[in-house]
């Protein structure tokens, strides 16, 4: 939940770093996106691809993307608020605490970029637990105290009907989580597929614990944007929706392609220790679970990408009442007004998609 201290806080830093320019070079719109991973890496490539020259989805659209370093999920929120950011993802687990406790909050969310859960429970190969149930009285990791994985394994206690008996720890990202697993500091942790997937990188092996219904269930990941924009800056958004769209789709089809080109257009993100070929191998390890996760599937209701099913709505809302024990929020957004909308989803899919697939496939780099 977000404080009016934290708000302040979060602006304060952000103004620091000399954020806000409204426009680019060659007459783009400068578009900022946040970025709570703290590294610009290669699982972003299903939005970063579009970038490259070779790609240009956002130049054509009129979009000069930038991404901008958040320090957490929370903070990427106060920074669209108070426009520090155009564009940032949000999840219901911390948006409705935060639009609930902040009405004028000003920011909706308009894509669901992974239309379903891809948070995950691990612990290590050899641990003895096997079922999220023998988690009570244990000590759970979370990466920190704005990643709202919280939500995520009481949400997971109460699909069980738990009462949440458990110690959560904020034990860092990555190697540090992975030591923290190895030295029994913690016994589980709750990161999204992407971060468990570069602890196993790491030689950490890891169990993954099978998964609760409203993890099967629940849409995951929106972007957010200022509710203002919708009609001040309405083509901007969309632009910067559609590329993200035909990247997303680009990206899933030709995977190694996104990554090299993510990395032309980042090349500091190259892994400098690894061959070529070693670093494609392991990203595509630890991306198994997430490009499956960015694109709609052939038996969901809706097919647009990016919108948002009254089922999924549903899920969302039932992941982020248990997730954060708060019944007031299906009171408060249950039909899901004022916190996200499909209006532009008919725009950002107004492109030849077969063709970005077609592209996709040929595509040699």
């Amino acid at each position: 939940m977000i404080s009016r201290r934290q708000f302040n806080a979060g602006l304060g830093s952000l103004a620091l770093a000399g954020y806000g320019a409204p426009a680019g070079a060659q007459g783009k719109t400068k578009f900022r996106v946040t970025n709570p991973n703290g590294a610009i890496d290669a699982t972003q490539c299903f939005s970063t691809c579009g970038n490259e020259p070779r790609l240009n989805y956002y130049v054509m659209e009129g979009i000069e993307r930038e991404q901008l370093p958040v320090n957490s999920l929370s903070q990427g929120m106060v920074a669209i608020a108070q426009s520090q950011a155009d564009a940032g993802t949000v999840i219901p687990a911390l948006f409705l605490p935060a639009l609930a406790k902040e009405p004028e909050l000003g920011v909706v969310a308009v894509y669901n970029w992974i239309p379903r859960n891809n948070n995950k429970i691990v612990v290590l190969a050899s641990s003895e637990i096997k079922s999220v149930a023998e988690l009570k009285g244990k000590r759970i990791g979370i990466r920190n105290q704005g990643d709202g994985s919280v939500a995520h394994i009481q949400m997971a206690f109460a699909d069980l009907g738990l009462k949440p008996d458990y110690q959560v720890i904020a034990v860092g990202d990555v190697g540090m989580a992975g030591n923290a697993l190895q030295r029994g500091s913690i016994d589980a942790m709750v990161a999204y597929d992407t971060i468990a997937g570069r602890i196993e990188s790491l030689g950490f092996p890891l169990r993954y614990l099978p998964m609760t219904a409203s993890f099967t269930n629940g849409s995951a990941t929106w972007y957010g944007v200022r509710k203002k924009d919708l009609k001040e800056n309405r083509k901007a958004v969309v632009g910067f929706l559609r590329g993200t769209a035909k990247s997303t789709l680009f990206a899933h089809h030709n995977l190694i392609a996104a990554i090299k080109l993510h990395w032309l257009v980042y090349p500091e993100s190259k892994p400098k220790t690894k061959t070529e070929a070693e670093a494609l191998k392991e990203l595509e390890s630890i991306m198994k679970f997430r490009r499956n996760a960015w694109i709609r599937w052939p038996n969901d209701k809706e097919q647009r990408l990016g919108a948002t099913s009254p089922d999924d709505w549903a899920a969302a809302l039932h992941g982020a009442v248990v997730g954060t024990n708060n019944p007031g929020l299906a009171n408060t957004f249950g039909d899901g007004r004022n916190v996200y909308t499909n209006e532009l989803l008919d725009e950002v899919n107004d492109f030849d998609k077969a063709a970005v697939i077609k592209q996709a496939v040929e595509f040699q780099i």
